[in-house]
């Protein structure tokens, strides 16, 4: 039996900018939540890997991707309780707090790789020691301070993290992060907060209580904490078990807590979408729009008033021409079918993970198969990551830079660097003169495409265009 819960009660209801305090300060219950009840066929027992929409899919069964996203996604929480033992072991199998021991040998530091919480009187108190992570001091600080162990982007040392969260970046196309809590009985980690991510909470080992609120701020950019007295009473609360899930979007207010006489609990949150909202893709393709129009347009290039920027205030006259350039920047994009500059796409393929791989990954590195030549026939590979652009000649500093198209993977992407903010990040890829543009777009949307039917002048052209991308492991002979 799986049940399947939402916030399906609130529906109708007008969301309040900011919860009324509650009076007494005590707890007054959660809003009743309707739940379905659904017969699953058999239960899933394993993950599906076998594409990156199965991978998701069998995440959320036995909800519909179809229905998650009209109903839920960035609108409300998800709770799917399974009574599935095969899942609940593979839940446990993700990351125990046994792994700990093993994990430190290999050499993890506070702050960097861990952290050490307790939530006391509503705030966040932060008993983190210096440098290196040592097991036993660990496991003392959790078995008598009562303290939450953190574990930062485990995807880092786990492989079937790696192998899941690999996927789903190719399913939303953004980055998905993850960290493990660990927390002892009678204990909670962290006070009432929201994120600026979309969750979804897996629990692995013994049993969590969640309390979820209404939002403050719906779909929030940053992170914060909200007073106890402020947020109202629950809107959804509940106990996971291994096997369970809970998804809610970013600006949701919640806590969670391991109640007192149970064993440890155990739960990673899988986070995506952080900064990659309608208004993010706006401010970065914004800029490249408005430089190529004032190449072309005069106007874009006229002089603003005298003074106005010792203004306090924009004058009418200045609101006015402002919003005529956005029309015609509007009516330029609407015209238009050319790859826009993007550094959001560049962003995400520097900083993911690389494909997943069992053994040395030579298949990344080192190009395999035939060498492609002007008779062949060829495929795109790795697609999901692989990212196409067209931006200004990066060698040029000159005001006359021709535009360029840039081909980035991942494929050598370091795993132990995702999600840590390294500077050490590294772009990989290739750079085009723009009249290969239409040629690669032939490439990437061909199931498969014969060298010469290539839309470039030349058969030279042609083939050092294959062999280029086949050096790069991005194509392949078939």
């Amino acid at each position: 039996m799986v049940c399947v819960s939402s916030l399906l009660c609130l529906e109708g209801r007008t969301m309040p900018k900011k919860a009324k305090p509650a009076g007494t300060g005590k707890e007054e219950g959660p809003v009743p939540g309707k739940q379905l009840k659904m017969e699953a066929a058999g239960g899933p027992s394993t993950l599906n890997f076998s594409c990156p929409r199965g991978l998701f899919e069998s995440l959320i069964s036995p909800i519909k991707t179809e229905t998650f996203f009209k109903e839920f996604w960035e609108q409300k929480p998800l709770i799917i309780q399974r009574d599935d033992p095969a899942l609940a072991t593979y839940y446990q199998s993700l990351f125990k707090l046994s792994d700990l021991k093993s994990l430190c040998s290999r050499g993890v530091y506070y702050g960097r790789d861990i952290n050490v919480c307790r939530c006391v009187n509503g705030k966040k108190k932060v008993l983190n020691k210096d440098g290196k992570v040592h097991f036993l001091q660990l496991r003392k600080d959790f078995d008598h301070k009562r303290a939450t162990i953190q574990f930062h982007q485990p995807q880092r040392f786990k492989d079937e993290l790696w192998k899941i969260q690999e996927k789903l970046e190719c399913y939303f196309g953004s980055l998905v992060g993850s960290n493990v809590y660990m927390t002892p009985a009678g204990s909670q980690g962290l006070p009432p907060h929201y994120d600026d991510v979309e969750v979804f909470v897996l629990q692995l080992e013994g049993e969590k209580h969640w309390r979820l609120y209404h939002p403050t701020v719906p779909l929030a950019r940053q992170y914060s904490v909200e007073a106890e007295d402020r947020i109202g009473r629950p809107t959804h609360e509940v106990m996971l078990k291994p096997g369970d899930l809970l998804y809610f979007p970013r600006g949701t207010i919640h806590q969670a807590d391991t109640p007192p006489g149970l064993a440890h609990s155990t739960h990673v949150t899988i986070s995506t979408y952080q900064n990659n909202s309608w208004g993010d893709f706006l401010l970065d393709t914004i800029s490249g729009l408005v430089m190529d129009t004032a190449k072309e347009d005069m106007e874009f290039r006229a002089g603003i008033p005298r003074q106005l920027l010792l203004q306090v205030e924009t004058a009418a006259v200045g609101t006015r021409r402002l919003s005529g350039f956005l029309r015609k920047l509007a009516d330029r994009l609407e015209g238009t079918d050319v790859l826009l500059s993007s550094d959001m796409k560049k962003d995400f393929v520097m900083n993911r993970l690389p494909p997943y791989y069992e053994g040395d990954g030579a298949e990344l590195s080192t190009p395999g198969g035939q060498v492609p030549r002007l008779d062949s026939v060829v495929r795109l590979q790795f697609k999901d990551h692989v990212i196409l652009t067209v931006g200004p000649d990066q060698s040029r500093s000159d005001e006359t830079q021709d535009k360029m198209v840039y081909v980035y993977h991942s494929l050598k992407n370091r795993r132990e660097l995702h999600m840590m903010g390294n500077e050490e990040t590294e772009c990989h890829g290739l750079r085009f003169p723009l009249s290969h543009v239409d040629a690669l777009k032939q490439i990437w949307n061909s199931s498969a495409i014969s060298v010469k039917d290539l839309k470039l002048t030349t058969d030279e052209e042609k083939e050092s265009l294959v062999l280029s991308l086949w050096t790069e492991c991005l194509i392949q002979v078939v």
